[in-house]
């Protein structure tokens, strides 16, 4: 199953990478790195996280505070975006 970035999600991405990177590079590594491995694990649990806020979606805790909202397809799946836990969503 092919993973899509939608471009929403590729620059939360980014704003959350650049901002704790100018805070504390290692840890924004870090959690590159852990978003990264549960993004390419995704096809081979697709269903393994929880249920999101919005129907349709599921939720990834990928570090304490920050959240993948990714949405399964027949064919793919869609990165939506990338939260911080305290960001008010949907």
């Amino acid at each position: 199953m092919l993973v899509e970035w939608l471009p929403q999600a590729l620059e939360a991405l980014e704003e959350i990478a650049g901002y704790l990177a100018e805070r504390n590079p290692y840890a924004a590594e870090q959690m590159q790195a852990t978003l990264e491995a549960m993004v390419e694990a995704l096809p081979l649990h697709p269903y393994i996280h929880r249920p999101g806020r919005v129907p349709g979606t599921r939720e990834a805790v990928v570090h304490p505070n920050y959240l993948v909202v990714y949405r399964v397809g027949t064919e793919r799946i869609s990165i939506l975006d990338v939260l911080h836990a305290r960001q008010e969503y949907p």
